[in-house]
């Protein structure tokens, strides 16, 4: 008698894997409350009110390579006070990935993926690009970040060369999360600084309907370059057609001027006057003395 034939094993659906997904996708509106929230508490904790440490509505993360300072790195103190979690390299990140060997532009259409899976940097230096080793740090959704300037101390004023903070502030404020960018900035006395300097080119990115649009943006800025700043010129140089003058002495008035004239005039007969008066007091008051001194004597 032969053995019976086994039927082919069938894994029964795990249901409870399900419920892992359907937990895990967050809404947009619960998404937006919670953000209103932890904006809210950190508000509360900057005034001093005592409540517990503010909770990020989205996983933030963070491939660190040790090549900054770490007393400069705003990376670092994030991870410091709870809001980003380092990652291991080869550890993948299922979020938004801001990385160099992106080949899309963060737009608002990325909203959702920062919502349900968080955002994620990479903290290298700018110097040290070419022995980063980006292939070790990989997602699903690396993206890149369209021109935007510097406002960090150690490059102030420099196109792109984002920190941390500045990089995660304006992928929220791109995407439509404003407050989270709020909320992380102000942990830095010059964290606010960036969105001065970026306002309006954060306004018109987050406008953008499609990558296509972001890029026409972004192309109209770099072509319109910087404004151009006052012309440079020697003060020595008699021939530049520029008039010069030591702030630190009194600048005189023209003297062709009939107006200016007529005044200088009336002041100095006034001036006269005035030193005409003073003498004749003056003389007037020497005579009383001598008539003083004669009775003095004439009553001795």
């Amino acid at each position: 008698m032969g053995r019976k034939k086994q039927g082919k094993f069938v894994r029964p659906e795990s249901k409870g894997k399900e419920k892992r997904h359907k937990i895990k996708g967050k809404s947009l509106e619960a998404f937006t409350e919670e953000m209103h929230n932890a904006f809210e508490a950190s508000l509360h904790t900057e005034e001093g009110a005592e409540v517990p440490q503010v909770k990020m509505p989205c996983p933030l993360a963070m491939w660190e390579l040790g090549h900054c300072d770490p007393k400069r790195c705003t990376g670092r103190k994030l991870v410091r006070k709870g809001f980003v979690r380092n990652l291991r390299l080869n550890q993948r990140f299922n979020g938004l990935i801001l990385s160099p060997m992106g080949t899309k532009y963060v737009t608002p259409a990325d909203r959702e993926i920062v919502a349900q899976n968080g955002l994620a940097v990479i903290d290298c230096s700018w110097a040290k690009l070419e022995e980063t080793p980006f292939k070790k740090m990989t997602g699903s959704h690396p993206r890149l970040l369209p021109y935007l300037v510097a406002a960090n101390p150690v490059n102030y004023g420099k196109p792109c060369k984002l920190s941390c903070v500045e990089a995660f502030a304006a992928t929220f404020c791109i995407v439509g999360f404003e407050e989270l960018a709020v909320l992380l900035l102000k942990k830095f006395k010059w964290g606010m600084v960036f969105l001065d300097l970026n306002k309006v080119l954060l306004d018109r990115y987050a406008a953008c309907q499609s990558e296509e649009e972001l890029l026409s943006v972004e192309k109209d800025v770099l072509s319109a370059g910087p404004e151009k700043e006052e012309e440079e010129f020697d003060p020595f140089d008699v021939n530049s057609g520029v008039e010069c003058m030591n702030l630190n002495r009194h600048h005189c008035a023209p003297e062709d001027e009939d107006d200016s004239s007529e005044d200088t005039e009336t002041s100095d007969d006034e001036d006269e006057a005035e030193e005409e008066k003073t003498e004749s007091n003056n003389d007037s008051r020497i005579p009383s003395c001598q008539d003083e001194e004669t009775e003095s004597k004439s009553s001795q």
